[in-house]
């Protein structure tokens, strides 16, 4: 035991010295490179940023407090959320479909929208805040929750059946220790995005915090400021990850199972169109009744809140509705051009980077540090910052909407290679197979599930890139006409802009899914079940 113990805490310490390493390096390039460019007022050196942070902690520290409590706030309750609709869909199967269908368009409101909306209904205070981040969060722990609750062997139900025990004991015993490896995944995913989502709500008109501070360093041109709230924020978000990730290794003790299941045939009922248009329709009548009950149960003031009636006749049949349509398409179309890249390069790099992790895990231990401080970077204050760098136009946009969806697609990608059972590679071992070997036939099938599920749930964090930096940065696309129509007060435009946004963020979901849905039919069929 001894023998096998020296290796692995050599291993670790070799891991460790890396780590170190590489984040000295980082902190050496980024010191050199913010005194290249003194005077650019564009970058600000570690040192600046340690000696502001200090000579105004008391200011730091309790905007950090702020943000930090609704934070945490946002983050349990859109964790229990998210708990909640995946009890209601194991519970309920016929239901799934619907619960998720709901969720889904929930989490595709734009939050640039939807934070204004938010302060309205709830005036000052936190409320805007603590409901942004639960939004942000709680479909990040939804889709790998309902992946994990699926992730067990069929004979492990078998074997409890032979018992004659019921659902219950299924649930408890099997599928939550199942689930247990994807939603830690989600946690770590969801533990920034809280952040981030505090954060847009205190954009809105909030008294304190770290966005409030934000918008004082923008307005400013404070790069000190700037550099040194982006740290802070991202200083804690690495925290919480890391924090879950230990209490996952502290838990998960056990390897993978092996899944094996049957292919499933495509029925007629999964490929015909009646049966998916009933689904679609489900869902839009669902929504259109919490939307018409929510107003009629509030009551808010009509020129605030608008109902699909009042949205579909500025659209269709009021006076200028064919300008309307003419200016929100003109908008959506600036969008695209940049929505798209920069999903598909935050995808390839996410998962070309967990693979190479994986061949090469002596790199891990250098650039996960570095991946996971930059997704912790709230995107409140990077869009600026790259947008200095890197100009208003194209390239700055996609950069900062595929750094939005490479993060989630890594670490989901990273859990799923390593949910590669080790008694199939001990198999192809036997045989003399090699790293690619292994890969290939092991390591990728195993990792498509939890690829599609980020894949899936990149769609609206792209939307919400791309609509933050157009609405921070460039003053193009949707996400600019929504900050325009919130400070004209022009509320009609504004919700056509949430419903126009959240349909077609639900279409691109629905896209993959189908995408998802005929590859793991062959990969991964216990998911289709």
């Amino acid at each position: 035991m001894s023998g096998l113990a020296q290796p692995a805490a050599a291993t670790g310490a070799g891991s460790v010295r890396l780590t170190g390493l590489g984040l000295a390096l980082v902190l050496a390039g980024w010191e050199l490179s913010a005194r290249a460019l003194s005077g650019a007022f564009v970058l600000a050196a570690p040192s600046e940023v340690i000696a502001y942070l200090i000579a105004n902690r008391g200011l730091m520290f309790r905007a950090l407090g702020e943000t930090l409590g609704n934070a945490a706030a946002g983050f349990v309750l859109g964790n229990l959320a998210a708990l909640l609709l995946a009890g209601i869909a194991l519970a309920w199967p016929r239901s799934q479909r619907l619960v998720t269908g709901v969720a889904l368009v929930v989490f595709c409101l734009p939050l640039v929208a939807t934070g204004p909306i938010l302060r309205v209904i709830f005036g000052p205070g936190n409320g805007p805040q603590i409901v942004l981040a639960a939004l942000a969060v709680y479909y990040t722990t939804l889709v790998p929750l309902l992946v994990g609750l699926r992730a067990a062997p069929a004979s492990w139900f078998d074997l409890v059946a032979s018992y004659g025990r019921g659902r219950i004991a299924t649930l408890v015993h099997i599928r939550l220790m199942a689930s247990l490896p994807y939603l830690f995944a989600g946690l770590q995913i969801a533990a920034p995005a809280a952040f981030l989502g505090a954060m847009v709500g205190e954009f809105t008109g909030a008294e304190r915090g770290l966005g409030v501070l934000t918008t004082r360093a923008m307005r400013a041109l404070d790069v000190e400021m700037t550099w040194a709230i982006a740290t802070l924020a991202t200083a804690v978000s690495v925290l919480a990850y890391l924090a879950i990730g230990a209490l996952a290794r502290h838990a998960l003790k056990d390897a993978p199972p092996i899944i094996l299941a049957p292919p499933r045939a495509e029925t007629a009922a999964d490929a015909g169109p009646v049966r998916l248009l009933a689904r679609v329709a489900g869902v839009s009548l669902a929504i259109l009744g919490l939307w018409w009950g929510a107003i009629a149960l509030f009551g808010p003031n009509p020129f605030f809140a608008k109902d699909p009636g009042d949205v579909l006749a500025a659209l269709i049949t009021a006076p200028d509705a064919a300008a309307t349509r003419a200016t929100l398409g003109a908008a959506m179309a600036e969008t695209a051009v940049f929505l798209l890249p920069g999903y598909a390069a935050g995808l390839a790099a996410g998962a070309g980077l967990a693979i190479l992790f994986v061949l090469v895990p002596a790199v891990a231990g250098t650039v996960m540090p570095l991946a996971i401080a930059l997704r912790s970077v709230p995107i409140v204050t990077t869009a600026p910052l790259i947008v200095l760098f890197l100009g208003r136009g194209a390239l700055g946009t996609i950069v900062l909407v595929a750094v939005m969806v490479f993060f989630p697609t890594l670490v989901a990608c990273l859990h799923g290679l390593r949910q590669a059972p080790g008694q199939v590679i001990d198999v192809l071992d036997s045989y003399g197979a090699g790293q690619w070997q292994r890969l290939l036939r092991v390591r990728l099938p195993a990792m498509l599930p939890a690829f599609f599920a980020a894949a899936r749930m990149g769609v609206p964090a792209s939307v919400l890139a791309v609509t933050v930096v157009e609405w921070l940065a460039t003053g193009k696309g949707v996400g600019s006409l929504m900050a325009l129509s919130a400070s004209l007060s022009d509320y009609t435009m504004l919700w056509i802009t949430v419903l126009v946004v959240t349909g077609f963020s639900a279409l691109g979901y629905a896209g993959v899914g189908r995408l998802e849905t005929r590859v793991l039919r062959v990969y991964a069929p216990e998911q289709l079940a």
